[in-house]
């Protein structure tokens, strides 16, 4: 379809990082130590290993409550945000923002998680943030956790597995919602609530060898649980709090195809792809899907809960239905003598028919639409494209230019892909906001070379640099299609 028309009115472009990859300042301002701030990076492990990236034992964190370094826990300084958002925020207006999506860290709020009084200082320090925001009229889109949760709940809680931890995170909600209620109108609840299947210790503060004799996976569905129940406490609050507020969900968009046509491979794909949706399907429908039920009656999981668990999740699901959406990936019943490539926080079959990243991601912007497609006639609620991007190595050119027209490639069709779906399938969308928008410490392996800002941040995946912030060929290209509300991606000359 040759379009003439641009993207929706009002649709919010803008950009996304989280804090606990972009912040630093992680022991200033009173914050407490977060389970972010004591993940470990491991440059010399194969980049698609993704569980060895993400790997955490009690030993682990023994061993970063010792030191005070910032080369192997990168994400303790991150982007340095927390002394450069004025900057930053300043780079986000030229490109024309509308909306920008980041995270609060719990523990700049409550150190420790379970304390009576919030730190001052942590709030203030985001009341600073937004201010600078709506100064340039760009909207904060706020993740109330996202990867951070504080370290005290992890060693004197059991992380989200504890059911006091509802409490906790409830009077975190009250107190950041009544706080900036004349700030934030948008909010999400749970970064990829799905993750916690695939890494539970940044997710949910979950280290299994603390778990002893326990069924590992009934911890991690309990510990789902918790932050189900939690969700819905949370969107209660916000819609309380702030009329005319918007909660969202947030799931990891992991699209399968069929790897051929037979059946089996058929019947594996949708099987793979439910093991997504089942989460999704829980906090927008407010109850748990019968084949959800099914996975735990046949796998002997049994789920604790309280009364008026069920009653709070069917009151209060979530107003819209955002995402993060990098790759596809193929499924099939018999893998053996198939490739297998990374994804996001996976390792799938390698689909011939597609090209892929420096990290093996593999590229596929149609794979965007289908998901939008799958999304909406699923939900019928609106959708919010929070996270896309390509993470890539670029390099800084003698004359300072950074030259990242694969990054502009690759965002272009992406961007072509959501017209498509909303002009031509109908689906309600938000916005969209690109992942790293400034460069940050990758979450799939702690590098800051893994690069998929606009802005480039001098410092290398040891913290060296001078941090200073570089726009790149993709800073202007992106400022021409937020000006022209997307008309410029079928120009040829921008």
């Amino acid at each position: 379809m040759n379009h003439k028309q641009t993207f929706p009115e009002g649709f919010l472009w803008g950009g996304a990082t989280a804090a606990n990859q972009v912040e630093g300042g992680w022991n200033e301002g009173g914050k407490g130590i977060s389970v972010s701030d004591c993940a470990r990076a491991h440059f010399d492990t194969d980049v698609t290993n993704y569980k060895a990236h993400n790997a955490v034992t009690s030993q682990d964190i023994e061993a970063a409550l010792a030191t005070d370094d910032e080369v192997y826990y990168p994400k303790r300084h991150g982007s340095d945000f927390y002394h450069h958002y004025k900057e930053d925020i300043r780079l986000f207006a030229e490109m024309g923002f509308k909306v920008y999506r980041m995270s609060i860290a719990w523990s700049r709020i409550f150190p420790n998680g379970d304390d009576e009084v919030p730190n001052e200082e942590g709030l203030k320090f985001y009341d600073d943030v937004f201010d600078e925001l709506h100064k340039y009229g760009i909207e904060p889109l706020v993740t109330m956790s996202h990867y951070e949760p504080p370290l005290n709940l992890v060693l004197n809680y059991k992380g989200w597995y504890s059911r006091e931890v509802i409490g906790f995170f409830t009077r975190y909600v009250e107190t950041i919602c009544t706080r900036y209620q004349d700030k934030v109108k948008y909010w999400l609840t749970f970064n990829e609530v799905d993750s916690m299947i695939r890494h539970p210790y940044t997710t949910g503060g979950l280290i299994e060898d603390r778990f002893p004799g326990q069924n590992f996976e009934e911890v991690i569905f309990q510990a789902m649980h918790h932050q189900f129940v939690a969700s819905a406490h949370a969107t209660r609050i916000c819609h309380e709090t702030i009329p005319g507020s918007l909660v969202g969900c947030m799931l990891t968009k992991l699209t399968y195809y069929p790897y051929t046509c037979k059946p089996e491979d058929v019947l594996k794909a949708q099987q793979t792809m439910r093991g997504t949706y089942c989460y999704s399907d829980t906090q927008v429908f407010g109850e748990y899907p019968a084949y959800l039920l099914s996975r735990f009656k046949n796998n002997g999981i049994t789920i604790r809960k309280e009364d008026g668990d069920d009653e709070i999740m069917k009151s209060y699901p979530v107003d819209f239905v955002s995402f993060s959406y990098y790759n596809s990936s193929c499924a099939a019943e018999d893998t053996s003598n198939l490739n297998v490539t990374a994804g996001n926080t996976i390792n799938a079959i390698k689909n011939p028919y597609l090209k892929a990243s420096d990290w093996g991601w593999q590229i596929d912007p149609t794979g965007l639409r289908i998901s939008m497609v799958d999304l909406y006639d699923r939900y019928r609620k609106p959708l919010f494209i929070v996270e896309n991007g390509l993470g890539a190595a670029d390099v800084v050119n003698e004359d300072g230019t950074i030259d990242d027209q694969y990054r502009i490639d690759y965002l272009r069709e992406h961007m072509k892909a959501i017209l498509d779906a909303i002009e031509e399938d109908g689906v309600d969308c938000l916005g969209y906001t690109s992942w790293g928008c400034i460069d940050l410490v990758s979450e799939s392996t702690k590098q800051m070379s893994k690069r998929y800002g606009y802005i480039y941040v001098d410092c290398d995946d040891y913290g060296k640099g001078t941090y200073n912030r570089m726009r790149k060929k993709s800073f202007y290209w992106y400022k021409k299609v937020i000006e022209t509300n997307g008309m410029s991606l079928y120009l040829e000359e921008i």
